[in-house]
C-alpha cells in the first residue's frame, strides 16, 4: 500500500473509533441520515425511504472494495426494480483518489463522498468495506463487515428477505 493510502486509511479509521460509544447500529435501530454529495448529484439517504437500501463503506485503498463493486452492481440489475438502491459511501480523503478507483472498477449504483468520515463514524464502521441493509422503514436490517466470495450469498439472501417484506 502507498504511503499516501496508509496515511488516509489511517485517517479513516481513527476517526471511525472517535464517538463510537455515542452511536449504536444495529438491527432494529433507525439507520443513521446522511446527505452527501455525489458525482450524480446528492444521494440522501432520507429521501430513499420506502427502498431497501443496501449501503457500502469503502476506499480506493481497499483490496476487498474492488471484489464488492461487481457484485453490487449485479444486485442493483437485479433487484433495482423491486426497489433495492445500493449507495456506495466513499471515505477517501481525496475524491480524486475515489474517482480514479470508479474508472477502473465503475459503480452501476449511487455513489456519494464523505472526505470527513462524518457517516463512518455514526455508523461505528468495524472494517472495510463494511455495509449496512437498511428496510423501507429506515431501520437497520443487517450489518457486515468486510466482503469475501463466501459472503455474497448470504448477503443476496438478506436483500432478497427485505425486498420480499416490502411486497403487498
Amino acid at each position: 500500500m502507498h504511503s499516501k493510502w496508509r496515511r488516509a486509511a489511517a485517517v479513516v479509521m481513527a476517526g471511525m473509533a472517535v464517538g463510537a460509544a455515542a452511536w449504536s447500529v444495529e438491527p432494529g435501530q433507525p439507520a443513521p441520515l446522511f446527505e452527501l454529495a455525489g458525482p450524480k448529484g446528492t444521494v440522501s439517504l432520507q429521501k430513499l425511504k420506502g427502498r431497501v437500501v443496501y449501503v457500502d463503506f469503502w476506499a480506493s485503498w481497499c483490496g476487498p472494495c474492488r471484489q464488492s463493486f461487481p457484485w453490487m452492481n449485479e444486485m442493483q440489475a437485479k433487484y433495482g426494480a423491486r426497489g433495492l438502491q445500493i449507495v456506495g459511501v466513499n471515505l477517501d480523503a481525496q475524491t480524486g483518489d475515489a474517482e480514479k478507483f470508479l474508472a477502473q472498477v465503475p459503480a452501476a449504483f449511487a455513489v456519494a463522498y464523505d472526505a470527513k468520515g462524518d457517516s463512518a463514524r455514526r455508523y461505528e464502521l468495524k472494517g472495510m468495506p463494511s455495509s449496512v441493509l437498511v428496510g423501507p422503514d429506515g431501520k437497520v436490517i443487517k450489518v457486515h463487515a468486510g466482503f469475501r466470495q463466501e459472503d455474497r450469498k448470504a448477503l443476496e439472501d438478506a436483500i432478497v428477505a427485505a425486498l420480499a417484506a416490502t411486497q403487498p
